[in-house]
């Protein structure tokens, strides 16, 4: 340092900090051997504090505001200094301005998964990242904790320390939060500020507040991605009994609309009538009635070489007949038409096939109006 810059030290009677970083936590001032006159001008502005050390000890602080360097307004440091009847002479000590203000562009995230334990899916591992704000609220306390004799302490030199206390604490907060797996993104702000409380507590002893934490997302492996996509989409089909019938009713129409000739007739009209008979069953199940058992039907005839083997007959809905208070049956619709030949079926005979409630008339039936259009018209008066 030359001689005018001893002389201009010795002449500057103003001590501030115009800051011009958007990272810098902490700025000595800096003076030619510590030396400030008595009766300089101490400019402090807002979100910062200025801290007056002396010999390696923290004396007075300063809030925002514009101060005359007195005895009377630095009673600490007089006391150290043994000024019991005032001083007016340079007097050297060290001034450190601390930022008050908010830091927000910290960011965290998990290096390793934690591991959960959830109700749901068991043991899953998860990451999370985010951001937070730090600010410090004591300023004296940062100093003798963290930054000690650094003349400029920035924000990359408490980010590290302050990631690992995150992460550590994350885990904890997580798994006693209580709150599923998929219900933990409609959960992230209360967990985020469950977490602001626990690191200010913990930061308290260093000066250091979390006035907000953010979590931004949590992650889970791609396999329990593939396993939660695989449920959204059975969660999307819905009842997979009516999703059943729904494709089958829709093979049944393509059969119908297929000009393959009698084999795709009959595969259409056997998806029809499988179809017909599982609505059947599932009616028949909540109505509490009791079902007759269908007859066996007989096995396909084993497949010759060369030869084309025809699809195996359909299964016919089985029906009964009440005679005379007796039932009567179970007859396919070819067994039917001929009861209707016999005389022994006629629009008001009782009939019941399973899957019906109760036994109606033939003639309310749909399904047997083209059995009963056999029946001859009663004979006209003699």
């Amino acid at each position: 340092m030359g001689l005018m810059d001893k002389l201009r030290g010795e002449l500057v009677d103003i001590v501030e900090w115009l800051d011009d970083s958007r990272d810098t936590i902490v700025w000595r001032f800096p003076r030619y051997q510590n030396e400030i006159k008595m009766g300089a001008q101490l400019v402090v502005r807002e979100s910062q504090t200025a801290v007056f050390v002396n010999e390696g000890k923290i004396a007075d602080a300063f809030p925002p505001g514009t101060y005359t360097l007195e005895t009377r307004n630095m009673p600490i440091l007089s006391t150290l200094k043994g000024w019991k009847y005032g001083f007016n002479s340079p007097f050297k000590a060290e001034v450190y301005f601390v930022n008050t203000r908010q830091f927000t562009d910290m960011k965290w995230g998990t290096q390793n998964p934690i591991i959960l334990r959830d109700a749901e899916f068991g043991v899953v591992r998860v990451r999370a990242f985010g951001a937070y704000a730090a600010r410090v609220v004591d300023a004296s306390q940062l100093l003798r904790e963290l930054v000690g004799t650094d003349p400029q302490f920035r924000t990359e030199e408490v980010q590290e320390y302050l990631r690992q206390l995150i992460v550590g604490r994350l885990g904890n907060a997580l798994a006693t939060a209580g709150v599923p797996l998929l219900d933990l993104a409609a959960h992230q702000d209360e967990i985020g500020r469950r977490l602001a409380g626990v690191l200010t507590a913990e930061l308290a002893e260093v000066g250091i507040a979390i006035p907000k934490f953010v979590i931004e997302n949590v992650s889970v492996p791609p396999e329990v991605e593939k396993a939660l996509d695989k449920r959204t989409s059975m969660g999307a089909v819905g009842d997979l009994n009516r999703y059943t019938q729904f494709q089958a009713a829709n093979a049944l129409e393509a059969a119908a609309n297929n000009p393959g000739g009698e084999a795709g007739a009959g595969i259409g009209l056997g998806m029809g009538m499988a179809l017909g008979q599982q609505v059947a069953r599932s009616m028949s199940g909540g109505a509490g009635t009791q079902q007759a058992p269908a007859p066996a039907q007989p096995m396909s005839p084993p497949a010759q070489s060369g030869a084309a083997v025809p699809p195996p007959l359909p299964n016919q809905a089985q029906w009964y007949v009440g005679v005379a208070g007796q039932r009567q049956g179970p007859y396919d619709l070819g067994g039917l038409a001929e009861q209707v030949g016999a005389g022994t079926l006629g629009p008001d005979t009782l009939v019941w096939q399973a899957g019906m409630a109760q036994w109606q008339p033939a003639r309310q039936v749909p399904e047997l109006a083209a059995v009963l259009a056999s029946v001859p018209p009663p004979l006209p008066p003699q």
